[in-house]
């Protein structure tokens, strides 16, 4: 499975942005699918996680009410829309995939893509 993230840009605080995550391969629909983030200087940490259903997500408390993750198994794409920005929502931000599992443990996904910056200004 290769990943491709894309939406990232610069925002107000306040703002929104949509990010979006497209897959190659046929089998998009058993993987569970992950959105992570890294911020300069900081460890890469959870930030949302998706079934391959579609029927269940989790997240981090500090985006909780403010970000909801999504996916469309036809398109082949995860999508995690960013609404309320803060400056402390900058980061770069992953896609990743895991198959038949729901985990917001990084180092168990099978494969990542290769990141969008995603800037908020205040």
């Amino acid at each position: 499975v290769q990943l491709q993230a894309s939406g990232g840009g610069l925002v107000q605080a306040g703002g929104s942005l949509r990010l979006s995550c497209a897959a190659s391969g046929r089998t998009f629909s058993s993987y569970g699918m992950g959105w992570f983030r890294q911020a300069p200087g900081k460890e890469r940490e959870f930030v949302a996680v998706i079934s391959w259903s579609g029927g269940s997500t989790y997240y981090a408390d500090s985006v909780k009410g403010r970000f909801t993750i999504s996916r469309d198994n036809a398109k082949n794409t995860v999508y995690l829309q960013m609404n309320s920005l803060k400056p402390e929502d900058t980061a770069v931000y992953y896609c990743a995939a895991k198959a038949w599992a729901v985990t917001t443990t990084a180092n168990e996904y099978d494969y990542w893509g290769q990141g969008t910056l995603v800037t908020v200004s205040s």
